[in-house]
């Protein structure tokens, strides 16, 4: 896969990201916190982003979102199959929902 192929696929997802992090903030900010694990600084910096704004932002050569657990046992939770879905959905949250939200620095 070449550079440029790889920095406009970087765009659309962080474009993707952006639009669906504005769209959940706006329709259920304390969910869209929960969901996307930042802090009410960072929700209120994107909720009020420009549309020019947030195009530059997705023009970023770096990818803004990223997966919210560096933790082993979570992706192994997500990941197996063998369990009840639904109760292996609230076990990853109740222990994604203890890790600190994103900040601002």
């Amino acid at each position: 896969m070449k550079t440029n192929q790889i920095l406009d696929e970087i765009r659309e997802v962080n474009l993707g990201y952006l639009l669906l992090a504005q769209h959940m903030l706006r329709e259920d900010k304390a969910a869209a916190m929960y969901r996307l694990g930042i802090n009410d600084d960072v929700a209120g910096i994107l909720d009020k982003l420009t549309t020019s704004q947030l195009l530059k932002m997705a023009g970023s050569n770096t990818l803004l979102c990223r997966f919210r657990f560096e933790d082993s046992l979570i992706a192994e939770i997500l990941t197996n199959h063998k369990q009840d879905p639904a109760l292996t959905q609230s076990h990853a949250a109740i222990l994604m929902a203890g890790q600190p939200a994103d900040t601002v620095s």
